[in-house]
């Protein structure tokens, strides 16, 4: 069972969270992708519960009940998700993404270093600002005109996004066939996310053409990062280039999958977390 409540942040703020409970279960937060909720990944919860995993999350700002924050970056999220595990009494947890979420989970991880036991991510959004990455090379068409209208600044964007339609051409058969089967779950959160307007979308992607505000260089917990070879949305080159920054980092190219197909890892990445949290926490007790 999923708990949702709003969280009230310092300063009135407020945070729509979601946890899937259980006192003592290792925690792994979700960060969802653009645009979504933050509601845990459905695909993924008979596994979550077989594993003992506690799913922790909430709505981005901008999102639904969060308050919006206009010009947040990707590193701002690391404030949020000790928020939230501050009032759950949540003291370590892993990180788990997709997308930009993917991003957010690894800018997380390097913020909140002394917290993070792991942090896996599915086709990750490099920095905008990682030097020797050709940021925009290989997107399709459709995410590359979206992405440089965010770097026109807000305005630019808000009028990019009130005539933008759909670019079927984005996705690849395979992604297409996980968004009619075992991941329809996205057109769910992705309705929800744009319900109330696309202003979390927005407040995403100025995030996204706007440096981290940390370096991924800083992460010293173990890091899983799988991405599609034929992802056309966000390239295989931006979860290459952040591998190859990251201290601990094991990437994971995933031939044949797309930007939205490469979740069929997910279920993969979550037994990887589960499984990095239980060494760590036998070298803290020196269990055998």
């Amino acid at each position: 069972m999923v708990t949702e409540t709003d969280l009230v942040l310092p300063g009135g703020r407020s945070l729509h969270v979601y946890d899937t409970g259980g006192p003592g279960r290792p925690a792994v937060f979700w960060h969802h992708g653009t645009p979504n909720t933050g509601a845990p990944p459905e695909p993924l919860l008979p596994l979550a519960a077989e594993l003992g995993v506690r799913f922790v999350s909430f709505d981005r700002p901008g999102y639904r009940t969060s308050t919006a924050v206009p010009g947040r970056t990707v590193g701002d999220v690391a404030g949020c998700v000790a928020s939230v595990a501050d009032a759950l009494g949540i003291p370590a947890f892993a990180l788990l993404g997709h997308s930009g979420g993917g991003s957010h989970a690894l800018a997380t991880a390097a913020l909140l270093p002394d917290r993070v036991l792991a942090v896996a991510s599915l086709a990750a959004v490099a920095p905008v600002d990682a030097d020797g990455l050709g940021w925009f090379d290989g997107m399709a068409a459709a995410s590359a005109a979206s992405l440089r209208a965010a770097t026109e600044g807000r305005a630019v964007k808000e009028k990019y996004e009130a005539t933008a339609e759909f670019d079927p051409d984005v996705f690849t058969a395979a992604d297409t066939a996980a968004l009619g089967g075992s991941w329809s779950w996205l057109n769910d959160v992705v309705r929800a996310a744009l319900a109330d307007g696309p202003g979390g979308l927005i407040d995403d992607d100025l995030a996204y053409v706007t440096p981290w505000g940390v370096d991924p260089a800083r992460i010293t917990a173990p890091a899983l990062l799988v991405h599609g070879e034929q992802d056309r949305m966000v390239p295989a080159a931006h979860s290459a280039w952040l591998a190859g920054r990251c201290p601990h980092a094991e990437y994971r190219p995933s031939p044949g999958d797309g930007h939205l197909s490469v979740l069929r890892h997910a279920a993969d990445a979550l037994t990887w977390l589960a499984d990095q949290g239980s060494r760590t926490s036998e070298a803290t007790t020196g269990a055998r």
